[in-house]
């Protein structure tokens, strides 16, 4: 069957399964689009569900560039129980009962709320001296790790239940957090410990949980000969970057890799409304990204970026 599919680009939004990693899922949408160029964007744990976006072919080249957004879960928890990877998944390293009212565990949650710092798990895949904690951790070892600020935007308590100590919440938070840690420090405010039992991210790099299709049918979109429309435009995850749409021979040189004058730019278009001024004006911030668009076709050559008096490319696609 080969690779034969080197030209299809964009990006498939998946509600990734439980019991799958991240990598795992990639090389499933290897397997149904037939080429070797998929990247994933937002890692998420095996056990966890939700929102992930795949990029393919040169859609992969924009994964260092995705705007850096909040992300929101639903999260699953027991208190009375903590595990080596703060997760339902580890082994129990202490039990105990549990005397916890609703009223004083959303006392506690406020604490969290706003910047916080907060230490990466061990089991994790942020590296120390070079090496990633997870491999360290996997020979039983645990290492320092510096504290780093988080912010948790809103935590919501969605259920408890005060019986079996068990609960759920919904947590918006920056990018960078854990929630498994979240949840271990919880435990730790209480005096009684907790662990992650379920998660699930509904939000992700703009992209809403109810745009994403499941595996199961990704695959019948595949049978039906489908799957290849269903990929978003790579230009879609670049939405907040305002639109320069520039000539035939600006296009030529953009894509050659040449600077443009800004002076000769046609004012750019913000939330889909044309701007009266040019981007040399001092409304427009240096360093600010730009989607370039050709006028001829309305096709997506790459990000520009403002510096000084002349639009430079950032990447082309």
């Amino acid at each position: 069957m080969g690779w034969q599919n080197s030209a299809i680009n964009g990006i498939l939004l998946l509600d990734k399964p439980s019991g799958f990693t991240s990598f795992d899922v990639c090389a499933v949408v290897r397997g149904m689009l037939h080429t070797k160029k998929v990247g994933h964007s937002g890692t998420l744990d095996p056990m966890a569900t939700g929102v992930l976006p795949i990029l393919v072919g040169s859609a992969t080249r924009a994964l260092d560039l995705i705007p850096s957004h909040d992300k929101t879960y639903v999260a699953g928890f027991r208190l009375g129980i903590t595990t080596d990877t703060l997760d339902i998944t580890g082994n129990i390293l202490s039990e105990c009962d549990v005397n916890v009212n609703i009223e004083e565990l959303e006392e506690v949650l406020r604490h969290f709320t706003g910047t916080i710092m907060q230490t990466p798990p061990m089991y994790s895949a942020v590296s120390v001296g070079g090496k990633k904690l997870y491999d360290l951790a996997r020979q039983g070892l645990e290492v320092e790790r510096e504290a780093r600020p988080v912010t948790i935007h809103s935590l919501t308590l969605e259920e408890y239940d005060v019986v079996n100590a068990c609960g759920l919440l919904t947590a918006s938070c920056s990018k960078g957090t854990y929630i498994r840690t979240l949840i271990d420090d919880i435990g730790k405010a209480l005096g009684c410990g907790a662990a992650l039992t379920s998660l699930r991210r509904t939000e992700a790099s703009g992209i809403t949980i109810d745009r994403c299709m499941t595996l199961a049918e990704a695959q019948e979109y595949k049978d039906n000969g489908i799957l290849e429309s269903k990929l978003l435009s790579l230009d879609k995850i670049f939405e907040e970057y305002p639109a320069v749409y520039i000539s035939e021979n600006q296009a030529v040189r953009f894509i050659n890799g040449a600077t443009l004058a800004l002076e000769r730019l046609q004012p750019p278009v913000i939330n889909g409304v044309r701007q009266s001024e040019r981007l040399n004006a001092e409304k427009y911030p240096q360093d600010s990204l730009y989607r370039v668009y050709s006028r001829a076709d309305n096709k997506f050559l790459g990000l520009g970026v403002k510096k000084t008096d002349e639009l430079r490319v950032k990447k082309r696609f």
